[in-house]
């Protein structure tokens, strides 16, 4: 067995779920705050409350990094840069349950490609067409916003790959720092354009900050531990919820109501998501027996 079976799995899923429900509600936190600052100011003042907070927790010993970390950090703080500013655009265009629901291509995107088989093409085709319900004709969602969400897809995609690099290469925290500084440089001008905003309604800037202590420091830290537990292609399964979660807190807090093409989109990506897990699972199961050794008890 590898190192990812039995209990680490289960951790692993464990903290996926949490770090996921404490994301999503950020996100349907921040939406309110998106009409004065903008999908990119919010992402970038996310970053930069979040990387001074997570800086001064572990105060990592950058003198002493290798190349290899620092490559790993570097990646994986683009990734996050890349999947948050359209993450957010995207959020402030379409629901956050559908923003969700079409990002969450990305981690099944890497499933599929962790296991290429026939049986997880179909299920990425069948992704698709739950994405195609989101947007049928004469639906609710902004075509611009269905563009930044791919490209969220994208983001989330090289985010689950790099962070598993970040984990591999580092301990405890720091490499999530660092790498968190890294995208608020990346974003930084988007933070100062709207400082005005922030300086003159306190509101706001209250509000940026509980996001950024709910996904930031919080949310990609349990990620973080996730992907120390499992593979990226399995975590990226395990996140078949995240657009169910989104939904659910689109609902409750945002007032945002899904319609009947909404609910069958999200089916679909959600089977899609809990095929590849079960037939990966199998294909696991399969493999680790016929590697063991037939022992004889006689």
């Amino acid at each position: 067995m590898t190192k990812f079976a039995g209990r680490g799995a289960i951790v692993g899923g464990g903290f996926i779920i949490a770090g996921a429900t404490s994301i999503q509600w950020s996100s349907a936190v921040v939406t309110p705050a998106l009409h004065a600052i903008g999908g990119l100011g919010a992402s970038a003042w996310r970053f930069l409350l979040g990387s001074l907070v997570l800086l001064a927790i572990t105060r990592p010993n950058l003198r002493h990094w290798t190349k290899a970390q620092w490559r790993a950090s570097v990646l994986y703080g683009l990734a996050v840069a890349l999947m948050n500013a359209c993450f957010f655009q995207a959020l402030a265009r379409i629901p956050l349950g559908d923003t969700v629901t079409i990002e969450f291509l990305g981690p099944l995107l890497v499933a599929v490609m962790g296991r290429r088989t026939l049986r997880h093409a179909a299920f990425a085709i069948v992704a698709g067409i739950g994405v195609v319900f989101l947007g049928h004709p004469g639906g609710h969602l902004n075509s611009l916003g269905v563009v930044f969400a791919l490209g969220a897809a994208l983001g989330w995609g090289l985010y689950i790959i790099t962070a598993n690099n970040v984990g591999e290469t580092s301990t405890g925290f720091g490499g999530l720092a660092v790498s968190m500084s890294i995208a608020s440089i990346v974003t930084l001008p988007f933070a100062m354009v709207t400082l005005p905003h922030i300086v003159h309604d306190p509101y706001i800037g209250g509000r940026m900050l509980i996001v950024a202590l709910m996904s930031i420091v919080l949310g990609f830290a349990l990620e973080m531990q996730a992907l120390r537990n499992v593979p990226p292609w399995l975590a990226g399964v395990m996140m078949a919820f995240d657009p169910a979660v989104a939904f659910v807190l689109g609902l409750v807090i945002l007032r945002q109501h899904p319609t009947s093409w909404d609910l069958w989109g999200l089916i679909l990506v959600i089977v899609a998501g809990v095929g590849v897990t079960v037939d990966t699972h199998r294909n696991e199961d399969l493999t680790v027996s016929a590697s063991d050794p037939v022992s004889d008890s006689n």
